[in-house]
Protein backbone atom coordinates (compact mmCIF):
# COMPACT_ATOMS: atom_id res chain seq x y z
CA UNK A 1 0.00 0.00 0.00
CA UNK A 2 0.78 3.39 -0.94
CA UNK A 3 0.63 6.93 0.31
CA UNK A 4 -1.83 7.28 -2.65
CA UNK A 5 -3.96 4.62 -1.00
CA UNK A 6 -4.02 6.52 2.39
CA UNK A 7 -5.24 10.15 1.17
CA UNK A 8 -6.55 9.21 -2.26
CA UNK A 9 -5.93 11.96 -5.07
CA UNK A 10 -6.54 15.62 -5.31
CA UNK A 11 -9.41 16.30 -6.50
CA UNK A 12 -12.69 18.36 -6.54
CA UNK A 13 -15.73 16.70 -5.11
CA UNK A 14 -17.23 14.70 -2.38
CA UNK A 15 -15.91 11.22 -2.63
CA UNK A 16 -12.56 9.33 -5.12
CA UNK A 17 -14.34 6.87 -6.20
CA UNK A 18 -17.94 8.66 -7.68
CA UNK A 19 -16.37 12.48 -8.83
CA UNK A 20 -12.65 12.05 -8.90
CA UNK A 21 -12.56 8.01 -10.87
CA UNK A 22 -15.49 9.44 -13.18
CA UNK A 23 -13.39 12.58 -14.23
CA UNK A 24 -10.78 10.31 -14.96
CA UNK A 25 -13.04 7.72 -17.11
CA UNK A 26 -14.36 10.94 -18.78
CA UNK A 27 -10.54 11.60 -19.51
CA UNK A 28 -9.70 8.83 -20.62
CA UNK A 29 -12.74 8.37 -23.13
CA UNK A 30 -11.78 11.71 -24.49
CA UNK A 31 -8.23 10.32 -25.13
CA UNK A 32 -9.55 7.24 -26.60
CA UNK A 33 -11.67 9.06 -28.89
CA UNK A 34 -8.52 11.26 -29.97
CA UNK A 35 -10.49 14.50 -30.43
CA UNK A 36 -12.96 16.60 -29.07
CA UNK A 37 -16.17 15.35 -28.05
CA UNK A 38 -19.55 16.51 -29.66
CA UNK A 39 -21.73 14.14 -28.57
CA UNK A 40 -22.04 11.74 -25.42
CA UNK A 41 -24.50 9.30 -24.42
CA UNK A 42 -23.46 8.12 -20.94
CA UNK A 43 -25.40 4.91 -19.05
CA UNK A 44 -24.62 5.01 -15.44
CA UNK A 45 -24.94 1.22 -13.73
CA UNK A 46 -25.14 0.09 -10.43
CA UNK A 47 -24.04 2.50 -6.93
CA UNK A 48 -23.34 5.12 -10.13
CA UNK A 49 -26.80 5.05 -11.05
CA UNK A 50 -28.10 5.06 -7.74
CA UNK A 51 -25.95 8.12 -6.69
CA UNK A 52 -25.02 9.95 -9.70
CA UNK A 53 -26.30 13.44 -9.18
CA UNK A 54 -26.01 13.30 -5.20
CA UNK A 55 -21.79 12.45 -5.57
CA UNK A 56 -21.65 14.46 -8.81
CA UNK A 57 -20.78 11.95 -10.62
CA UNK A 58 -22.56 13.09 -13.95
CA UNK A 59 -20.90 16.29 -13.30
CA UNK A 60 -17.75 14.72 -13.18
CA UNK A 61 -18.18 12.30 -16.28
CA UNK A 62 -19.19 15.20 -18.34
CA UNK A 63 -15.74 17.43 -16.84
CA UNK A 64 -13.33 13.98 -17.91
CA UNK A 65 -14.97 14.69 -21.20
CA UNK A 66 -13.93 18.11 -21.38
CA UNK A 67 -10.72 17.19 -20.58
CA UNK A 68 -10.50 18.48 -17.10
CA UNK A 69 -8.51 17.00 -14.68
CA UNK A 70 -9.47 15.68 -10.69
CA UNK A 71 -8.45 19.05 -9.14
CA UNK A 72 -10.12 21.13 -11.76
CA UNK A 73 -12.55 24.29 -9.65
CA UNK A 74 -14.76 24.10 -12.91
CA UNK A 75 -16.17 20.64 -12.37
CA UNK A 76 -19.31 21.54 -10.19
CA UNK A 77 -20.13 24.03 -13.54
CA UNK A 78 -19.05 21.30 -15.91
CA UNK A 79 -22.77 21.26 -17.65
CA UNK A 80 -22.12 25.20 -18.06
CA UNK A 81 -18.77 24.53 -19.91
CA UNK A 82 -20.14 21.90 -21.83
CA UNK A 83 -22.93 23.55 -23.25
CA UNK A 84 -20.10 26.22 -24.15
CA UNK A 85 -18.62 24.45 -26.02
CA UNK A 86 -21.21 22.45 -27.75
CA UNK A 87 -20.88 19.53 -26.47
CA UNK A 88 -24.50 17.56 -26.05
CA UNK A 89 -25.37 15.40 -23.64
CA UNK A 90 -27.93 12.57 -22.21
CA UNK A 91 -28.00 10.29 -18.84
CA UNK A 92 -29.45 6.84 -18.44
CA UNK A 93 -29.75 4.14 -16.32
CA UNK A 94 -28.54 0.91 -17.74
CA UNK A 95 -27.12 -2.99 -16.75
CA UNK A 96 -24.33 -3.90 -17.67
CA UNK A 97 -23.45 -8.06 -17.29
CA UNK A 98 -20.97 -8.90 -14.52
CA UNK A 99 -19.89 -5.09 -13.84
CA UNK A 100 -18.37 -3.58 -10.98
CA UNK A 101 -20.80 -1.15 -8.98
CA UNK A 102 -19.20 1.90 -9.96
CA UNK A 103 -19.45 1.33 -13.62
CA UNK A 104 -20.37 3.60 -16.77
CA UNK A 105 -20.70 3.21 -20.67
CA UNK A 106 -20.09 5.96 -22.47
CA UNK A 107 -20.69 6.17 -26.37
CA UNK A 108 -19.40 9.48 -27.92
CA UNK A 109 -18.49 11.40 -31.42
CA UNK A 110 -16.15 13.46 -32.04
CA UNK A 111 -16.19 17.04 -34.08
CA UNK A 112 -14.58 15.69 -36.81
CA UNK A 113 -16.24 12.47 -36.89
CA UNK A 114 -14.62 10.01 -34.78
CA UNK A 115 -16.81 7.84 -32.58
CA UNK A 116 -16.22 5.16 -30.02
CA UNK A 117 -17.42 3.31 -27.10
CA UNK A 118 -16.37 2.76 -23.66
CA UNK A 119 -17.23 0.73 -20.69
CA UNK A 120 -15.04 1.37 -17.40
CA UNK A 121 -14.97 1.20 -13.90
CA UNK A 122 -14.07 3.39 -10.95
CA UNK A 123 -12.80 1.17 -8.58
CA UNK A 124 -11.53 3.10 -5.55
CA UNK A 125 -9.10 6.19 -4.16
CA UNK A 126 -9.68 7.41 -7.87
CA UNK A 127 -8.62 4.62 -9.50
CA UNK A 128 -10.41 3.09 -12.69
CA UNK A 129 -10.53 -0.23 -14.77
CA UNK A 130 -11.29 0.19 -18.48
CA UNK A 131 -13.50 -2.99 -19.37
CA UNK A 132 -14.00 -2.43 -22.87
CA UNK A 133 -13.45 -0.40 -26.20
CA UNK A 134 -15.63 -0.67 -29.02
CA UNK A 135 -17.52 -4.16 -28.08
CA UNK A 136 -13.68 -5.86 -27.63
CA UNK A 137 -13.22 -6.66 -23.55
CA UNK A 138 -9.81 -5.41 -22.91
CA UNK A 139 -8.30 -4.16 -19.19
CA UNK A 140 -5.84 -1.43 -18.29
CA UNK A 141 -5.72 1.29 -15.49
CA UNK A 142 -4.55 4.71 -17.80
CA UNK A 143 -2.04 4.36 -14.73
CA UNK A 144 1.37 3.75 -17.16
CA UNK A 145 1.92 5.17 -20.01
CA UNK A 146 -0.30 3.15 -22.39
CA UNK A 147 -0.74 2.52 -25.96
CA UNK A 148 -4.33 1.20 -27.27
CA UNK A 149 -3.95 -0.31 -31.15
CA UNK A 150 -7.04 -1.04 -33.48
CA UNK A 151 -5.77 -2.86 -36.01
CA UNK A 152 -6.70 -6.03 -38.63
CA UNK A 153 -5.79 -9.38 -37.31
CA UNK A 154 -2.97 -10.30 -39.80
CA UNK A 155 0.36 -12.12 -39.10
CA UNK A 156 3.30 -9.67 -38.13
CA UNK A 157 0.72 -6.55 -36.68
CA UNK A 158 2.25 -7.41 -33.10
CA UNK A 159 5.91 -8.10 -34.50
CA UNK A 160 6.00 -4.97 -36.27
CA UNK A 161 4.62 -2.70 -32.93
CA UNK A 162 7.38 -4.62 -30.70
CA UNK A 163 9.71 -3.66 -33.25
CA UNK A 164 8.69 -0.04 -33.36
CA UNK A 165 8.61 0.48 -29.90
CA UNK A 166 11.75 -1.52 -29.50
CA UNK A 167 13.34 0.90 -31.87
CA UNK A 168 12.63 3.40 -29.85
CA UNK A 169 14.27 2.33 -26.72
CA UNK A 170 10.67 1.75 -25.24
CA UNK A 171 10.23 -1.50 -22.57
CA UNK A 172 6.73 -3.02 -22.68
CA UNK A 173 5.79 -3.84 -19.02
CA UNK A 174 2.29 -6.11 -20.14
CA UNK A 175 0.78 -6.59 -23.72
CA UNK A 176 -2.85 -7.55 -24.51
CA UNK A 177 -3.91 -9.14 -27.78
CA UNK A 178 -7.64 -9.75 -28.30
CA UNK A 179 -9.67 -9.92 -31.17
CA UNK A 180 -13.75 -10.59 -32.40
CA UNK A 181 -13.10 -13.63 -35.16
CA UNK A 182 -9.91 -15.14 -36.36
CA UNK A 183 -8.99 -12.26 -39.31
CA UNK A 184 -11.11 -9.60 -38.18
CA UNK A 185 -10.81 -7.02 -35.97
CA UNK A 186 -7.93 -7.16 -33.44
CA UNK A 187 -7.15 -4.59 -30.61
CA UNK A 188 -3.77 -4.98 -28.77
CA UNK A 189 -2.76 -2.55 -25.43
CA UNK A 190 0.38 -2.29 -24.54
CA UNK A 191 1.44 -1.12 -21.58
CA UNK A 192 5.08 0.78 -21.19
CA UNK A 193 7.74 1.93 -18.79
CA UNK A 194 8.14 5.64 -20.39
CA UNK A 195 5.96 7.99 -21.65
CA UNK A 196 5.16 7.80 -25.35
CA UNK A 197 6.39 10.32 -27.07
CA UNK A 198 3.92 11.51 -30.14
CA UNK A 199 6.16 10.67 -33.41
CA UNK A 200 6.16 6.91 -31.87
CA UNK A 201 2.14 6.49 -32.27
CA UNK A 202 2.59 8.24 -36.00
CA UNK A 203 4.52 5.66 -36.82
CA UNK A 204 2.56 2.92 -35.61
CA UNK A 205 0.07 4.37 -37.34
CA UNK A 206 1.39 3.39 -40.56
CA UNK A 207 2.42 0.42 -40.01
CA UNK A 208 -0.02 -2.03 -42.22
CA UNK A 209 -3.27 -2.96 -40.94
CA UNK A 210 -3.41 -0.93 -38.11
CA UNK A 211 -6.70 0.83 -38.20
CA UNK A 212 -6.13 3.54 -34.86
CA UNK A 213 -3.47 3.97 -32.08
CA UNK A 214 -3.89 6.28 -29.61
CA UNK A 215 -1.50 6.63 -26.18
CA UNK A 216 -2.16 7.68 -22.65
CA UNK A 217 0.36 9.21 -20.87
CA UNK A 218 -0.30 9.26 -16.55
CA UNK A 219 -0.75 13.16 -16.45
Amino acid sequence: MDIFDLIGPVMVGPSSSHTAGAVRIGLVTRKLLGEDVKDAKIELHGSFAATAVGHGTDRALIAGLLGMQTDDERIPESFDHARDAGLSFCFSNCNLRDAHPNSVRLTVKGINGAQTCVVAASVGGGRISVRELSGMPLQFAAEYPTIIIQNDDQPGSVADVSRVLAEENINIGTFQVNRSVRGGDAIMVIECDAPIEPHIVEHIRTLSCIRKAVCINPD
